[in-house]
């Protein structure tokens, strides 16, 4: 008996492929009908026999292609008969409520790499080779639903050999919005730093030519997917410290890219979980363990253990790459501190003084979006910084948002978090909203996610902290009614519990380098029980002054006097260290002072600046030239082999403190105790506190769920002995995968919470 039925699919299903998988599995039921994107999902009006409809569906429910993510199956059944002839892919409907999750950029697919590579296809050597199961995605797209005139593709008319392939159901490039050749797409080329085309030799290509000046030691900025890389030679050590100088980047580690797993085997440990992060559709920069001497210039990853490597994931990479037996510095095309550049015009004014040349091409990028940062951690991902090939993907929550919700983030690392059903769409990293380029990116994103989504935001979240951008941003929105202003700390736990789809109380433990207080102070060593509506503060690391502010995190050499003072009096002075031996006294007279008159020293419970103060001690890093440095070196030194830590106090009212900790580092140095031990033995005892104040909670509330949260907790020395010692204890460990642990992460949070309290009317 002949049936009809329309079913509305919901996820991410545009852009990946559905259509034609659709068509195809249709044809092989013989079922007749129609199929089209909408602005809710794909929509499936179908006739046929009640049995091959019945297994149709729950194809689509069980096998769907691999790049789409279904959550809904949603049917109506038993329809009035439409009377279909065939099986047909239909122009997609506009109308309607706009809410379709789009896939982010997808890395070259194996088909198109083999194209790529085929003398004999007339794609061959083409550097924007895609299909519908890769290429850009949210980088071009303009708006929904997804089809090639709302992205920047529509510059572009289609040959007649795309078109065929365009318009042909059973070809892999059906509907493949970013589809072209080199007769009708978009093109390469290399230009001098005033913009004047490089004349290239009869058998060479922009490519060629551009790796070329790159082995010769040249600084080349090239336009990718999501914005501008600054590519130089790895092994060229003269081009790195040239790149570092022009860059205004002193001492952060750069990204490189390399061929294949081969060739980053050569220079870094990659176990399994590694290799497959490494070639997962997202390639992210995946840090990994570097091989002692492993000849890659200290210049590159100064002070680290750690190199960045990533796998190429266009096919202008792949070209760059080919035949190119070691790494390449690929870089963000930006100044320090500075959005990535994605413009032809911006990256021409910001870049004209760092790069040699400029390889580009005339596709225009929609929304900019660094280069992704991942790890494998417990043989899991382990995201730092999520951006592109992860976003604007939305993370599905285990509630529903009863408001559409617009969460703020936080200062540094900063994303924004727009949310309404079960989705929460995270944005791109957006980096620290510390000047106008950034606010600004910010600021448009905002509007790009809210015109994508359909999201009318009727709740604000923001962060406490009344300095903030983003705060002041949240606060200055007459459009919406309801602010909902969420704790820094609070937030980065919501965080955690959304991230792994869990409710009610956590043992929640909050470490990073500060964030603003319910009491006014700088919180960053912090213990919880939390859940979504309230975090109660169970414990905390003792205040400490930062003297003169934000110039303390910028010099840690001023956390360590504090702390030497704290903890041995003004007697430290005596010490015969090296530290105090090289300690400038009269600048430290002069904070001595400020400190113990409470001028410009705002008081912190943070761990984070007591990380800096060890790292300080220990003759690491006196002055920080990036966010987190001096904790990152010290890392970086601690001796694996090391069992046994020290020991923080715990006195009354729940205050940890530290100094008995800083007395024993003091003894070991001065008993000619390797700095990397000491740097072991204090993150076992921060490692050790953990598991005694989670079982300290655990005995006061009965529970057993620990959720760790906060910049500190990138620290894999910390979170591995961390977890192991909770785990041996019976706890039930929650970390972050989705979302990063330090402040990218913080706006899902601001949103989970937000939601929350409007839910139990405690806003």
């Amino acid at each position: 008996m002949t049936t009809r039925t329309q079913i509305l699919v919901r996820g991410i299903v545009q852009g990946v492929g559905f259509r034609p998988y659709v068509y195809s599995l249709a044809s092989r039921r013989s079922l007749k009908g129609r199929v089209f994107n909408n602005t809710a999902g794909v929509v499936i009006d179908v006739e046929g026999e009640a049995r091959a409809i019945e297994q149709f569906v729950n194809e689509i429910r069980s096998n769907p292609p691999p790049l789409s993510q279904v959550e809904a199956v949603e049917c109506s059944e038993h329809l009035a008969p439409a009377d279909y002839h065939d099986f047909r892919i239909v122009e997609s409907a506009a109308a309607g409520a706009k809410f379709a999750p789009i896939s982010a950029d997808i890395a070259t697919c194996e088909d198109c790499l083999r194209e790529l590579f085929d003398p004999r296809d007339r794609r061959y050597r083409y550097p924007f080779i895609n299909c519908t199961n890769c290429g850009p995605r949210f980088t071009i797209i303009e708006g929904v639903p997804y089809d090639r005139a709302r992205t920047t593709m529509r510059d572009f008319e289609m040959c007649a050999a795309c078109r065929n392939e365009y318009e042909n159901p059973l070809d892999r490039r059906f509907h493949a919005e970013p589809i072209a050749c080199s007769a009708c797409g978009p093109r390469l080329f290399l230009t001098d730093t005033r913009r004047r085309s490089i004349a290239l030799e009869p058998s060479e290509d922009a490519v060629n030519r551009a790796r070329r000046l790159i082995l010769d030691g040249e600084i080349v900025a090239i336009k990718g997917l999501g914005g501008f890389h600054l590519a130089c030679d790895a092994l060229n050590v003269e081009a790195v410290e040239r790149l570092r100088g022009r860059k205004y980047r002193e001492d952060k580690p750069f990204a490189l890219m390399a061929a294949s797993v081969e060739i980053v085997r050569e220079f870094c440990f990659v176990s399994e979980a590694e290799e497959e992060l490494l070639l997962s559709e997202r390639r992210p920069i995946a840090l990994l363990e570097r091989k002692p001497e492993s000849g890659v210039p200290d210049a590159v990853a100064p002070g680290v253990r750690t190199l960045g490597f990533m796998l190429p994931y266009t096919p202008l990479h792949y070209l760059l790459l080919d035949g190119l037996g070691r790494p390449l510095v690929m870089t963000s095309g930006n100044v320090s501190d500075e959005p990535i550049c994605y413009e032809d015009d911006d990256a021409a004014q910001r870049l004209n003084e760092i790069a040699d040349y400029f390889l580009l091409h005339n596709r225009r990028i929609r929304m900019r979006a660094d280069d992704s940062v991942a790890r494998a951690q417990a043989g899991a991902e382990m995201v730092l910084r999520r951006s592109r090939g992860y976003a604007p993907a939305p993370i599905k929550t285990a509630f529903g948002f009863k408001h559409q919700i617009l969460a703020c983030g936080a200062e540094l690392k900063n994303t924004f978090c727009l949310a309404r059903g079960n989705h929460a769409f995270v944005s791109h990293h957006i980096g620290d909203l510390e000047n106008l380029e950034t606010l600004r990116s910010f600021t448009e994103g905002i509007e790009h996610f809210k015109r994508l989504f359909d999201i009318h935001p009727e709740v604000v979240a923001y962060d406490l902290h009344p300095e903030y951008l983003s705060t002041k941003h949240a606060l200055a929105l007459d459009d919406i009614g309801v602010r909902i202003g969420v704790q820094h700390h609070h937030a980065h736990i919501a965080s955690c519990m959304a991230d792994n789809g869990i409710e009610g109380e956590v043992i929640g433990v909050a470490m990073d380098g500060l964030g603003f207080g319910e009491d006014g102070r700088f919180w960053g060593g912090e213990f919880f029980v939390a859940d979504f509506v309230r975090a109660e503060r169970l414990a905390h690391l003792d205040y400490i002054p930062m003297p003169g502010g934000a110039k303390a995190i910028r010099e840690p050499w001023r956390m360590a006097a504090v702390y030497l003072r704290r903890a041995l009096g003004d007697d430290f002075l005596n010490l015969d260290l090296p530290f105090t031996n090289n300690l400038d006294r009269r600048a430290w007279a002069a904070l001595r002072r400020m400190a113990s008159a409470g001028v410009n020293s705002p008081e912190t419970s943070s761990i984070g600046r007591l990380f800096d103060a060890m790292a300080s001690l220990l003759g690491l890093r006196n002055a920080i030239n990036y966010e987190g440095q001096a904790a990152i070196e010290l890392e970086a030194i601690a001796d694996k082999s090391v069992a046994n830590g020290y020991e923080f106090e715990i006195a009354d009212g729940g205050i940890i403190k530290a100094e008995a900790v800083i007395r024993c580092a003091v003894d070991d140095l001065l008993n000619g105790r390797p700095a990397s031990e000491v740097s072991a033995k204090f993150h076992l005892a921060v490692a050790q506190l953990i598991a005694a104040m989670a079982c300290d909670a655990q005995n006061r509330r009965r529970i057993n769920r620990v959720a760790l949260s906060g910049g500190v907790f990138q620290n894999m020395f910390l979170l591995e002995r961390a977890r192991r010692m909770l785990a041996a204890r019976g706890f039930e460990v929650f970390t972050h995968s989705r979302t990063p642990a330090n402040d990218g992460g913080v706006s899902l949070g601001q949103a989970a919470v937000a939601n929350a309290r409007l839910a139990s009317g405690r806003i």
